[in-house]
């Protein structure tokens, strides 16, 4: 594996990440939610993608990929190992997102390249990183109440927000993926929360991936 290749891939890519609010429908249409997990010890790389229309948040259409993992687990590089099974999942949707929610990071990464950064980039739609955990930056302590948030900063630069969406629990670290504002994904985010930890389009996707019981129970009821 040719780390230095890699490396600097992701900064030419970096480099092309739109950082500034550039959508093509406002307000959008359609909300996608992209969740990716690994099956079978790491072997099949597994991406699912969810629709939901905007502004009710029901879910519309959802989509799995399985595919062989074609590289392995490296720190800082997890996006080369994910975006395939992406791809090959947005190649199934017959809704086409006006924004898209990533189970990740976006710029919020050493080299300003986390998944949603790469995978919007790529698709080129207005793309969000929501991740559960830091990847790099400081922030100061949040307040415990919901709606608290806090600068992430990175080498004197704002690389993400940290906002505490759900009172007892963890913070989400929120950053601009592709054709988004810093604040504008913050907003989207708020707008998309209706109650748990997670924002709608990445909470749906990781139910069905999971074969969550909210998601069994809305295939039993169509």
């Amino acid at each position: 594996m040719d780390l230095a290749a890699l490396r600097a891939e992701q900064l030419q890519r970096a480099a092309n990440v739109v950082r500034q609010d550039d959508f093509d429908v406002l307000p959008p249409r359609f909300i996608a939610g992209a969740d990716v997990g690994f099956e079978q010890e790491g072997d099949i790389t597994r991406a699912a993608l969810v629709v939901l229309e905007y502004p009710s948040l029901q879910l519309v259409e959802h989509r799995i990929a399985r595919i062989a993992t074609t590289m392995p687990y490296i720190p800082g590089f997890l996006s080369f190992r994910e975006v395939p099974a992406l791809l090959a999942a947005w190649q199934q949707l017959t809704h086409q997102p006006d924004l898209l929610f990533v189970d990740g990071h976006g710029i919020a990464h050493p080299r300003r390249l986390g998944v949603a950064a790469h995978f919007g980039s790529l698709v080129d739609v207005p793309t969000i990183g929501v991740a559960k955990k830091r990847l790099c930056g400081r922030f100061t302590e949040l307040d415990a109440e919901p709606g608290s948030r806090q600068p992430l900063m990175d080498k004197g630069e704002q690389i993400g927000w940290v906002w505490r969406s759900k009172a007892r629990c963890n913070p989400l670290f929120v950053s601009t993926g592709h054709r988004v504002s810093m604040d504008s994904a913050l907003n989207w985010v708020e707008k998309c929360t209706a109650g748990y930890r997670l924002p709608e389009p990445t909470r749906w996707a990781d139910a069905v991936a999971s074969g969550h019981p909210a998601f069994l129970r809305w295939q039993n009821a169509r």
